[in-house]
């Protein structure tokens, strides 16, 4: 199972890490400690990010700093697969993005709820990898 530091979580919801702790403190996000770290649950991370793209209430974001060109780091929330394609939905901070690439990889790459995934827009065309 997927976990992600503070920070990590923070650089994929596009807020800060003081906000992501606030979420913690207030019990919306549940965390746990590994190693003396604080953690989420990919799943978890998955749910919130999904949530804050329906309905969008996030104190800060960092859209102004990211490029559409860049490679926008985020978290898996859905995958759709069939025999031959997969649908992939990822929330890179406050975008939402979402690539058609073959079930076989998406296999590879291990795409599922949850997962860290970096989401490279060029033009019309979304390539999605593994950090």
């Amino acid at each position: 199972m997927s976990t992600y530091r503070v920070a990590e979580a923070a650089a994929v919801l596009g807020v800060s890490d003081d906000t992501v702790r606030r979420w913690i403190d207030s019990g919306r996000i549940p965390a746990s400690t590994q190693s003396g770290r604080t953690v989420v649950h990919g799943t978890e991370l998955a749910r919130l990010a999904a949530s804050l793209a329906d309905h969008p209430d996030r104190e800060e974001t960092r859209a102004a700093s990211v490029s559409a060109r860049n490679r926008l780091d985020g978290i898996v929330v859905k995958v759709t697969r069939d025999t031959v394609m997969a649908q992939v939905e990822l929330i890179c901070g406050p975008y939402r993005i979402v690539s058609l690439m073959s079930t076989e990889a998406a296999d590879e790459l291990g795409l599922e709820p949850g997962v860290r995934a970096v989401a490279s827009v060029k033009s019309t065309t979304v390539v999605v990898e593994r950090p």
